[in-house]
């Protein structure tokens, strides 16, 4: 059919209009994969780790197992004199007596759970995060000095979110944003250490990889209204020393028990009793397959506190940043012998990138430990005795005096 220049036939309105219509369909149809696939993610990234096999079924910290148990309660206050009619303070008060503790100062200023510590008790505080740094150093880890403010990715990256976000400290954007996305304080070195290689390909002959870092750590302490408000079990702020690996899957669960020990020897060294717990399935972490915790003993209320927990994540972590290792290439003995007609054999491909697996444990929490520090080693006279680990990092100082 002839038709005059410039016009357009009704067929070739009806393709145009064919074609708007699809386009506005299409556009419709991504949009809803796009939130089908929003709530997916979603779903996926709120299903916690695989569980190891060793790990116990119950329901709550009741039905953790106990692996091992360290010290004699009854040694230290036999050295200190302690006798039947001496009733050991709670940590607060043996640090009032010493002149540091400064609870009402740090409320008024920050508010509930929040502490200054002064004098030879902030002292003892430095002292212990410098013994635990030392220490891992000694065992091979390398010391990082992170950034604490870190983006949403890199707290979905460790898994503290979507699940965790009412336990972290916010930072408006106003304020700051981390490359556009929400800025959080850390609640754990564990998430800027471990995040160090996101999205990498390392080699295998780089692994394992160690850090261990000694930070602040933010945590609102959402779930726990109305528990341990008194002293510096349960604070918003508090100081940590973080031990992270970064390892195959073949060598993962010896590299944890490498990283608890590690943490052990550090209370066995400052002569602390204590016992090591595997966390039974309804009381082991979301990101965790296996998880030991280490729980010191208190001598105020009589019983065992967690100090440490040591976590094998697997590849759980890794999976979410994308933290790979290219596997050593398995040598091929046969690869430059001539095949028939004299030509060489192909060479064996570089093997595919794998996921690793990331370890993290409290190497240990300063504050829990300044706490069993201060109950175990007070005497009936209101001073403290420095443990002898402890000692070069308090100039020598062996006794700290009641005020």
């Amino acid at each position: 059919m002839r038709e005059s220049k410039g016009e357009e036939t009704e067929e070739i309105v009806g393709i145009k209009a064919e074609a708007t219509t699809v386009g506005e369909t299409a556009a419709g149809v991504e949009e809803s994969l796009a939130e089908i696939e929003s709530k997916m993610n979603s779903l996926l990234a709120s299903l916690p780790n695989l569980l190891d096999d060793v790990v116990p079924d119950g329901d709550d910290d009741s039905q953790n197992e106990l692996v091992s148990e360290w010290g004699d309660v009854f040694s230290l206050p036999k050295e200190l004199g302690w006798d039947e009619d001496f009733t050991p303070l709670w940590h607060d008060d043996v640090a009032t007596n010493l002149g540091g503790w400064q609870s009402d100062a740090a409320v008024g200023m920050s508010g509930a759970r929040f502490v200054s510590l002064t004098g030879d008790v902030a002292r003892l505080e430095r002292a212990i995060s410098s013994y635990f740094l030392d220490r891992a150093s000694q065992k091979g880890y390398t010391e990082v000095s992170p950034p604490l403010v870190v983006s949403r990715t890199a707290l979905e990256g460790t898994s503290q979110l979507p699940k965790f976000e009412d336990d972290l400290f916010k930072i408006m954007p106003e304020s700051h944003t981390c490359n556009g996305e929400d800025a959080f304080l850390i609640p754990t070195a564990e998430v800027p250490l471990t995040n160090m290689h996101a999205g990498a390909i390392l080699e295998e002959s780089e692994l394992p990889i160690s850090y261990c870092s000694l930070t602040p750590c933010f945590r609102a302490e959402a779930g726990s209204y109305g528990r341990d408000t008194r002293g510096l079990i349960r604070t918003h702020q508090f100081y940590k020393v973080e031990m992270v690996k970064i390892t195959t899957a073949e060598t993962s669960a010896d590299e944890h028990e490498k990283l608890t020990r590690h943490a052990q020897e550090c209370l066995e060294e400052l002569k602390i009793p204590y016992k090591k717990m595997r966390l039974c399935s309804g009381d082991v972490g979301f990101s965790a397959q296996h998880c030991y915790d280490l729980e010191a003993w208190l001598p105020s209320t009589g019983e065992y506190r967690e100090i440490s927990s040591c976590s094998n994540t697997g590849d759980f972590q890794a999976r979410r940043m994308a933290l790979r290792y290219r596997p050593a290439p398995v040598a091929d003995t046969n690869a430059d012998e001539p095949k028939k007609g004299g030509k060489k054999k192909k060479k064996a491909k570089k093997p595919k990138p794998v996921l690793c697996h990331t370890i993290n444990g409290s190497g240990l929490a300063v504050g829990r430990t300044l706490v069993a520090v201060l109950e175990n080693y007070q005497t009936p006279d209101g001073d403290v005795m420095v443990p002898e680990v402890l000692r070069p990092y308090m100039g020598g100082l062996e006794i700290l005096k009641k005020k």
